[in-house]
């Protein structure tokens, strides 16, 4: 089997965080973050942390949140001008 591309942090009665981060720092509030999210009960297997990830509010910048049975709105990109 190859070696994975990722890193996988395992959270103590959560679902596994894979951080495709290798060479980037991550901050320690964002990890904290991405830890409080995956021990949320509707996480699908994983979460996915890509190399731009960052705190955010309410979710972190730079992470994929898989669900089962559950959507999580928001938008991001979104950038509102007054006309």
């Amino acid at each position: 089997m190859p070696t994975p591309n990722y890193d996988t942090v395992d959270v103590p009665g959560g679902h596994p965080i894979k951080l495709w981060t290798r060479g980037v720092p991550v901050e320690a509030d964002a990890m904290e973050q991405l830890k409080r999210t995956a021990m949320m009960p509707f996480i699908f297997r994983h979460l996915a942390v890509m190399p731009d990830v960052h705190l955010g509010k309410g979710s972190t910048i730079g992470s994929v949140i898989p669900t089962l049975r559950a959507v999580i709105p928001r938008r991001w990109g979104w950038i509102s001008a007054a006309a």
